[in-house]
């Protein structure tokens, strides 16, 4: 868990991030210095093993259980991560779901669900650490997007709208925060190795992507370390990150 920029003192919020690119990215922002906020909708243990995993390390982090989807559970963890902490620095949005089916099958409760969590639930956590990033001046936000928000996907009419309105809601809310020193950037991830990919057919996905294989979760993580701690990225904001195997080359 090495690391060569740092966030000691700071603190960071990571939303489901108690499996898959959200753990690699709690894993990481920790291995930098960060406090870590290790958020988790329904899964108690997988989050608690993160929080242990961190503290083996050296690091520092606690868990808090919120459906970023709903306002409240929103508001009372931001509330709760500056009570204890006194300052949030950084805000990863990873939490994320999907409810994959053709269009004209789609029930209206699997799109909604998706638009829910995915994008209103950015929208909704943004909103609530802002006021204290704007008035200390300071903070990056990171959103983690996808390449079907860039390219669209057969079967996944809700996630790729709902991606795709995360990279206007990104851009819009860097220009927005530019002016107190909050920046806000995205990450699109290809498809990576986790459990929402391990079913999916393997040749015809390696076969779209130049660099012929899947990616891992610690590189996505790499790159939104990147965005979260690097001096070099303090002069980025609302970009998009592509870390794809070269599988979107626009």
């Amino acid at each position: 868990m090495a690391s060569s920029v740092h966030l000691t003192g700071q603190t960071a919020l990571v939303t489901g991030a108690s499996r898959g690119i959200g753990r690699a990215i709690a894993l990481d922002l920790a291995a930098a210095g960060a406090t870590v906020v290790v958020n988790y909708a329904s899964s108690p243990e997988a989050a608690e093993a993160v929080v242990a995993e961190i503290g083996a390390a050296g690091g520092l982090a606690w868990s808090h259980q919120a459906n970023v989807a709903e306002e409240a559970a929103v508001e009372a963890m931001v509330k709760a991560v500056l009570e204890r902490q006194g300052r949030l620095d950084v805000l990863v949005n990873n939490a994320g779901i999907t409810r994959d089916g053709l269009l004209m099958r789609m029930k209206t409760s699997d799109w909604q669900s998706v638009i829910d969590l995915n994008l209103t639930g950015v929208f909704l956590c943004t909103r609530a650490v802002s006021r204290a990033m704007l008035k200390a001046r300071s903070g990056r936000i990171i959103n983690i997007t996808s390449v079907v928000g860039l390219m669209g996907n057969a079967g996944q009419a809700n996630y790729s709208a709902a991606k795709a309105g995360l990279i206007g809601l990104t851009r819009s809310n860097a220009a927005e925060f530019a002016s107190r020193g909050v920046t806000v950037n995205a990450v699109a991830p290809g498809f990576i190795a986790t459990d929402m990919t391990k079913d999916l057919a393997a040749e015809p996905i390696l076969a779209a992507i130049p660099l012929g294989r899947l990616g891992q979760p610690e590189e996505v993580a790499g790159a939104v370390r990147f965005l979260a701690a690097d001096p070099a990225a303090a002069y980025m904001t609302g970009q998009v990150l592509q870390v794809d195997g070269g599988m979107v080359m626009r």
